[in-house]
């Protein structure tokens, strides 16, 4: 009987430490790099499907403003273009990085265009919607500019629908409290 409890414990050890991440996967980055996330490890990210001729487009500014304000206290955020939603980031990555450089003067990093969405739907969003896995942050991207804050362990902490603006109380208090439990 001891013998099994210490498998069981050995089982449990090695099923947490296979637990997936954010830091499992590697996009690309808007110039076509791969871009592994696990680069981002400590770090409070902020991961938003974006999107260039959208009603939320104008949350650039604000996600801007954020990355700005809390990138030295070891915060990111990435920026991932989506076209699932009404065809509104249908161009190639080099013009939405013109874009969003230009219009929004977006320093964040961005990532080349990927689905959020449907049958081609990437993996990182794959797991980041699986509601067996996450099921108070799970579900299927209803729309742009949905918001995935992921604390320093890879795993996700907090999501906010395109609604809910970048810079509000909600999603800036969120963040603080994520870079204060992260200097513990």
């Amino acid at each position: 009987m001891k013998k099994l409890f210490v498998l069981l414990a050995l089982l449990g050890t090695t099923a947490m430490a296979t637990e997936k991440t954010i830091y499992d996967f590697t996009l690309s980055s808007i110039d076509g790099q791969p871009a592994p996330l696990s680069a981002f490890k400590g770090k409070i990210v902020l991961l938003v499907n974006v999107a260039s001729r959208c009603g939320y487009t104008p949350q650039y500014a604000a996600l801007e403003s954020i990355y700005e304000r809390y990138k030295s206290r070891g915060f990111v955020i990435v920026g991932i273009p989506a076209n699932n939603f009404g065809g509104q980031e249908p161009g190639s990555n080099q013009e939405i990085k013109i874009f969003c450089t230009a219009k929004y003067h977006v320093t964040f990093p961005m990532m080349a265009k990927v689905s959020v969405k449907g049958s081609d739907i990437t993996p990182l969003y794959q797991f980041l919607t699986d509601k067996t896995a996450h099921p108070e942050t799970g579900g299927e991207i209803g729309w742009n500019f949905t918001k995935f804050l992921v604390g320093p362990d890879g795993k996700v902490v907090a999501r906010f629908d395109s609604k809910v603006e970048p810079d509000s109380a909600q999603v800036t208090s969120a963040i603080e409290k994520a870079l204060a439990d992260n200097k513990q």
